[in-house]
């Protein structure tokens, strides 16, 4: 059966507004975006070759690199990350309305 509502063809019928679902896919995205750039963080210091002068953080700094590299992403993500977030979001409602 064809639809002629639209010109193009048959399409995914919409889902409804829902506010409370638009905020927690917003939310989504952006802790994906936050976890990503936590990851791409971690590495970049790893990769970064330690001293052992006095400004050295020690083993210290070596256990909480993780946990730093987490606050980055998050910090990094709340101020507009590099732009997944709404890549992120498009995909989700896709998902949601059944396209692909």
């Amino acid at each position: 059966m064809r639809d002629v509502t639209s010109p193009t063809g048959p399409q995914a019928p919409a889902v409804p507004a829902n506010p409370e679902l638009d905020a927690r896919n917003r939310e989504t995205a952006k802790n994906f975006e936050a976890v990503f750039l936590g990851q791409m963080t971690q590495l970049m210091l790893e990769s970064v070759q330690q001293g052992d002068g006095e400004f050295s953080g020690g083993h210290g700094e070596e256990m909480f690199r993780g946990i730093m590299a987490e606050k980055l992403g998050n910090a990094m993500a709340a101020k507009g990350g590099i732009g997944l977030a709404p890549v992120v979001l498009d995909q989700i409602i896709k998902l949601q309305q059944g396209n692909k």
